[in-house]
């Protein structure tokens, strides 16, 4: 199970996210978030993360010229889109950034329409995302089944095992349910959100179901 950490705001927790197991972390830089942080910023933390760990900066219709330049001065390996990037759009970025995440909201056209875009990885998430709210899990099962989902959307230490359970998904990823105030971690809660998913996975994907086999 692929844990992503979003919404990283300071050195200090990166680095405990990665020591508690996160395969990923998220910076952001969407203007008027409550996680946004600088570039000057972000490359800090990047420059301290683990060169396997993968940092992911997050943009929302943002200039497809100014997202491919802040993750490559930034030192990231991905760009995860928020915004109505056209596949076009997604592609230009996919051609100069290492990894692209196509983020959608569930139950939407652009969800529907998720197999357009050139990515392996698909976010899916609520209809306001980052907003920490969940949505009907059932929506996700819709996406195509040659993408990778990563499942974000209200997840935290209490709920994600049943989310991983109902959805089966490649990755989650959490950034407010881990939360102790906007934008800091609370290191107990990262410590059980990601303990939780890695040992749901095993008991999911430990007893594959029909459709895993299909999609195998």
């Amino acid at each position: 199970m692929f844990v992503k950490i979003c919404g990283i705001t300071d050195v200090d927790d990166g680095l405990l996210a990665v020591a508690l197991g996160a395969d990923s972390i998220g910076l952001n830089f969407v203007s008027g978030s409550v996680r946004q942080i600088a570039p000057a910023r972000a490359r800090e933390i990047a420059g301290r993360i683990p060169r396997e760990t993968l940092t992911v900066g997050i943009f929302r219709n943002e200039a497809k010229e100014r997202v491919v330049d802040l993750v490559s001065t930034c030192g990231l390996g991905a760009a995860q889109l928020h915004g109505n990037e056209s596949p076009e759009e997604v592609l230009w970025i996919a051609d100069r950034v290492p990894t692209v995440i196509k983020a959608v909201s569930a139950g939407t056209a652009q969800a529907q329409h998720a197999g357009d875009f050139p990515v392996s990885i698909i976010l899916v998430d609520a209809a306001v995302p980052g907003a920490g709210e969940t949505f009907d899990w059932a929506l996700a099962k819709s996406l195509p089944k040659d993408k990778q989902i990563l499942l974000a959307g209200g997840l935290n230490p209490d709920n994600v095992a049943a989310a991983i359970a109902a959805v089966r998904p490649w990755g989650v990823d959490v950034a407010s349910g881990v939360e102790q105030a906007p934008g800091r971690k609370d290191p107990s809660a990262l410590r059980r959100f990601i303990q939780n998913a890695k040992t749901a996975s095993e008991a999911v994907y430990d007893h594959p179901t029909d459709s895993d086999m299909d999609n195998s």
